[in-house]
């Protein structure tokens, strides 16, 4: 085999950190872009071990082919005998924020009450008066194409005018909306190998855009390589890191992780007023933050690739 190593990818700037951190250590790796690809699914995979980096905030890019490539390959992949770190059971579930939903149901974590819906009549019958709600797609990403909404006529209205709302897959959610202290943020645990590697907390001045890489919301603000959300804040989302995690808050993300099949991944909860502890995403393709983890001591991706390479 060529490479001890290939990492699949969608988004090349969100990659170039580990791309690094793994010619640093000289690892033998290759790569597999997922925007434009084929593979042959009777051909001898090309490594022992396979690291999925696809996003499903691929389609607002552009890149909607990226994702049914990236679940083909994997689970070509994996019967193919080759190991798959993130393979395709944690990747369908972050595609799948109802899924998501069911499983912290069955977890019994508390979480936003949720329904999905492929027409608006039937969603509206079904939500009642439980007003305002956040509209999501299924298959979320980057805080795209959500919006607060504070009445059925609304969501109407909405995709009524913006029809295109209900890509890539003609699958929405409505998910209640649970005030928080906005001063506070929500919290973002990363794991590895089942282990915390740091949390932060993610003030957002109205975004719904999080995603943690540095590219996507820069430090001092800037240019963003990210999809952003038409209704973009005037002052850039803050990430402090945030070293008191309860430890029931640490045994639930990590339970999480475990039943959602992930190997690497980022767990997000917010706080309430009255104290609830509500957890809303799992995050498969988990975009590391580098000063967060050096305000912890260390690089967190050499800390990945400290994980990868333990599998070699």
């Amino acid at each position: 085999m060529p490479h001890d190593l290939v990492v699949l990818f969608e988004h090349p700037e969100w990659q170039k950190p580990l791309f690094a951190a793994l010619e640093r250590r000289g690892v033998r790796y290759g790569t597999f872009d997922l925007k434009r690809g084929a593979f042959d699914p009777d051909a001898a995979p090309a490594a022992p071990l396979y690291f999925n980096q696809a996003s499903p905030s691929a389609y607002v890019r552009g890149n909607t082919r990226a994702v049914p490539l990236a679940l083909s390959l994997m689970r070509s992949l994996e019967l193919g005998g080759a190991r798959v770190l993130n393979g395709s059971r944690a990747f369908s579930l972050e595609l799948s924020k109802s899924a998501q939903a069911a499983l912290m149901k069955q977890l019994g974590i508390d979480h936003p009450r949720t329904l999905a819906f492929n027409d608006v009549d039937a969603a509206i019958a079904a939500w009642g008066e439980h007003w305002p709600a956040l509209l999501k797609p299924e298959q979320g990403g980057s805080g795209a194409r959500m919006y607060l909404l504070n009445s059925a006529g609304e969501l109407v209205r909405l995709l009524d005018q913006n029809p295109g709302l209900w890509l890539p897959d003609n699958l929405l959610l409505l998910q209640e909306y649970v005030e928080s202290d906005a001063s506070q943020g929500i919290v973002r645990m990363e794991f590895a190998g089942g282990k915390l590697l740091y949390a932060m907390r993610v003030i957002s001045h109205g975004a719904f855009n999080l995603c943690p890489s540095e590219v996507c919301n820069p430090e001092a603000g800037g240019e963003s390589h990210c999809a952003i959300p038409e209704s973009a804040p005037a002052r850039p989302v803050e990430f402090h890191p945030y070293k008191e995690v309860p430890d029931a808050a640490l045994e639930t993300g990590a339970r999480l992780m475990a039943a959602g099949g992930l190997d690497v991944g980022g767990i997000e909860y917010l706080e309430t007023r009255d104290g609830r502890r509500v957890f809303y995403d799992v995050n498969a393709n988990s975009n590391l933050r580098l000063p967060i983890g050096q305000a912890f001591g260390f690089d967190p991706f050499e800390r990945i690739v400290d994980f990868l390479v333990s599998f070699i």
